[in-house]
């Protein structure tokens, strides 16, 4: 049974990862510890100096600007400056006009953005802008976090009301942990807490009975996801962005193949969110672990699989809530930027929801997660980019797959690979794999990255 201090914990937890951001989250996040720089500067800075960790920089290179029609940090850093407001944190240029786009052209075409690697820093997730006018200077340093500033807590989202706590120390009697797939174990990493408080780690079972014994209420504002992250899948229909991925398995060629399924309008619906989002769309979208990536890879397959299947509006509730904060488990030991492909991460969100939703059990959602990691493990990040889309379409496309096996009966076993009787082991495999094995992989892409012609 869940706890009343537990279920806060948790919904104030989704609460802090669960939230809007427009654009990609790292030019965001560079974007907005500008607009902090130049608020402590007190005024336009005549010479801005970006050095960023290597993961920040190998996110922001390639990746739309929304409303801007251009890649990559110089626009994003002279806005940040020009227009950005760091009350609005990851929505930090969401004031953007064509006048202060043509203001930021010009800045950045007056070549007083410099940008560079940090070096010697330990920290995969890290922003130091340094303004400077008049004979004076201010740092900002983002950092652990894409809205958390050096020095100051962390502060839930605007739109929260209280931040996030531990889950409170087990109370006697609920020393025995929950049994699935007949080995079942907590291996996992512990929720935030306050110094001199206890904390309990999340784990698979935590997730699920959170999501199913919860009052359905308290959940309801899980519905936002939906809102915000379908209506960028409509917005991709209304112009080209990126590759177009999703509207060309839309398109009557690609139905020939895929067909006019369940399948193919969940690839399609999450990939054009995607493509919107890569694009550049000056829209909304709501992340998961400072990716909106994720989120949208968390939220449009289980409300399309809802809305085709008629499930009821309570059932998607529930599955939305699963995603999500199965991912949020996952990124907590895996990090907030990684050599792996966050689409794994939110495909195994994505699998165990849809799984729910067709009438899957605990056992069963076990079952897709290990088919999951059985799959997509070892799927590189190579930066934020159009491409991206062609990368969610494939963890979408490994959920599904992954959930229809689980349902019948199907499941790796534990004398494949790195897979394990225990489903939390099993994840911590996948974590270990991704923030450690796969670093040297991380530096090999960044130096591509940097040295391509």
């Amino acid at each position: 049974m869940i706890t009343n201090e537990q279920k806060e914990a948790l919904i104030s937890l989704i609460k802090q990862e669960v939230v809007p951001a427009i654009g990609c989250t790292e030019p965001m996040a560079v974007a907005l510890c500008t607009a902090r720089a130049t608020e402590m500067l007190g005024c336009r800075p005549e010479k801005i100096t970006a050095q960023l960790s290597g993961n920040i920089l190998k996110n922001a290179m390639g990746v739309g600007i929304p409303g801007t029609g251009m890649i990559g940090l110089p626009i994003a850093i002279a806005l940040g400056a020009l227009i950005g407001k760091s009350e609005y944190q990851l929505e930090v240029l969401k004031d953007l006009t064509p006048e202060s786009l043509a203001e930021g052209k010009r800045y950045v075409s007056e070549n007083r953005i410099h940008i560079s690697v940090k070096p010697n820093i330990c920290e995969l997730l890290y922003i130091e802008i340094t303004c400077e006018a008049d004979g004076r200077s201010e740092t900002a340093i983002i950092e652990g976090s894409h809205t958390h500033f050096r020095g100051t807590p962390p502060q839930p989202h605007p739109e929260q009301s209280s931040p996030p706590h531990s889950l409170p120390p087990k109370g006697e009697g609920d020393n025995v942990p929950h049994q699935a797939d007949n080995q079942e174990e907590r291996v996992s990493t512990p929720l935030p807490h306050k110094e001199g408080q206890g904390g309990e780690s999340l784990s698979l079972r935590l997730v699920y009975d959170f999501a199913m014994e919860t009052p359905i209420e308290e959940l309801r504002f899980i519905l936002k996801t939906q809102e915000m992250n379908m209506a960028a899948a409509r917005e991709a229909l209304r112009h080209n962005y990126g590759h177009n991925l999703g509207k060309t398995i839309d398109r009557p060629l690609a139905k020939g193949i895929f067909g006019n399924s369940i399948y193919s309008h969940i690839i399609a619906k999450t990939a054009a969110a995607c493509d919107a989002r890569m694009g550049g769309a000056m829209i909304p979208v709501m992340s998961n672990s400072g990716s909106g990536n994720q989120g949208i890879c968390a939220t449009n397959p289980v409300a399309v699989y809802a809305e085709e299947n008629e499930n009821t509006e309570e059932e998607l509730i529930r599955a939305l809530t699963l995603s999500h904060l199965t991912a949020i488990y996952i990124k907590q030991s895996l990090g907030r930027l990684s050599a792996l492909c966050g689409c794994v991460v939110a495909g195994i969100g994505s699998s165990v929801g849809i799984t729910y939703l067709m009438g899957g059990d605990y056992e069963r959602i076990c079952r897709s997660v290990k088919n999951m990691i059985a799959n997509l493990t070892g799927m590189l990040c190579d930066g934020a980019k159009p491409s991206c889309a062609l990368k969610i379409a494939s963890g979408v496309s490994t959920a599904v797959l992954s959930a229809v096996l689980s349902m019948e009966g199907k499941c790796v076993s534990a004398a494949e690979g790195i897979v394990d009787d225990s489903v939390d082991r099993t994840i911590h495999n996948l974590t270990s794999i991704g923030a450690e094995a796969m670093c040297q992989t991380d530096h090999m892409v960044l130096d591509i990255m940097t040295h391509k012609q």
